[in-house]
C-alpha cells in the first residue's frame, strides 16, 4: 500500500503524503526516496510540491508507536536505519536540483515541521493546522543537523522561541515572521498559490543544484559528523 504518491502537473511534481497523520517510519523513508528517484528521472520536472491528502495533517513527525515497539524489541538496527534514512531524505531535499515547496495543509509537528524546514519555500493554510516543535515537552533533543537546517528556514529570534517553548504557531504568525511565503485562506487557495509559485521556476538543474550545495554545505557537514555520533549511540532521549 502506497503511503506516499506523486503526480505531474505540467512542470511540477506534486508529492502527496497519504497516510492520515503521515507519521514517519522505515516505510515512509523507503517510499519518499522512491518518489525522489522517479521525479529526478523525469527531465520535464522543474519543481516539487510536498503536501498531504489528509484534512487535518501535513505530518505529525516520527511514528512514536513504531519507534517504541522497536525499542522494546531491542531492534536498534532498525532505529538507526530509520534515523539515517530520515537524514538522507533531509539531505536530498537540501541538495535537490529543483525547488522543493512545502504546501502545509494541516498540523506539522516535530519531524513533520522539520521536513517542511528542509524545503526551499513554504506555504500554509490559515483555516486549520499548527506548526510546532514539541521536543522540549517530550524530552527528545534535536540532532545537531536538525538545528542547522531549521535555522535556515526560521529567523533566529523566532527559532529560539519555538525550540525552547514548544509553542504552536498558526499560518499568519509564520507569515508575519517570514517562515512561510504566504498564509493561504484554505486548502484550495494553498494549492493554487503553491502551484503558481512552483511554475515560475524553469531553471537548469545543474546551476540550481550547485547553488544549493554551496548554500547548504555547512549544514550537511554537521549532519554527516555530529549527527552520526548521536545516532550511533542512540542518544535520542533525555531523562530528568
Amino acid at each position: 500500500m502506497a503511503i506516499i504518491e506523486w503526480g505531474k502537473n505540467e512542470s511540477v511534481a506534486i508529492i502527496n503524503m497519504c497516510n492520515g497523520a503521515n507519521k514517519q517510519n522505515l516505510t515512509f523513508v523507503r517510499q519518499m526516496n522512491q518518489c525522489f528517484d522517479e521525479i529526478l528521472e523525469n527531465k520535464e520536472i522543474y519543481s516539487i510540491i510536498l503536501t498531504s491528502t489528509d484534512e487535518k495533517n501535513f505530518s505529525q513527525g516520527i511514528d512514536v508507536e513504531w519507534l517504541g515497539q522497536k525499542m522494546n524489541e531491542k531492534d536498534f538496527d532498525s532505529i538507526k536505519l530509520f534515523m539515517y534514512g530520515m537524514n538522507t531524505i533531509f539531505k536530498r531535499i537540501l541538495f535537490m536540483p529543483v525547488p522543493v515547496i512545502a504546501a502545509i495543509n494541516g498540523h506539522a509537528f516535530g519531524n513533520g515541521a522539520m521536513l517542511a524546514c528542509t524545503c526551499d519555500f513554504r506555504f500554509m493554510k490559515k483555516d486549520r493546522g499548527f506548526f510546532c516543535f514539541p521536543e522540549v515537552d517530550i524530552s527528545i533533543p534535536f540532532l545537531p543537523g536538525m538545528i542547522a537546517f531549521v535555522r535556515k528556514a526560521i529567523p533566529e529570534y523566532k527559532f529560539n522561541e519555538m525550540i525552547l517553548s514548544g509553542k504552536r504557531l498558526g499560518a499568519q504568525e509564520l507569515e508575519d515572521n517570514h517562515v512561510i511565503v504566504k498564509a493561504c485562506e484554505n486548502k484550495e487557495e494553498l494549492m493554487e498559490d503553491a502551484l503558481a509559485f512552483a511554475r515560475t521556476f524553469i531553471k537548469k538543474r545543474g546551476i540550481f543544484g550547485e547553488l544549493k550545495k554551496r548554500m547548504h554545505k555547512d549544514i550537511i557537514r554537521v549532519m554527516e559528523t555530529d549527527d552520526k555520533e548521536q545516532i550511533d549511540s542512540l542518544n535520542l532521549f533525555i531523562e530528568g
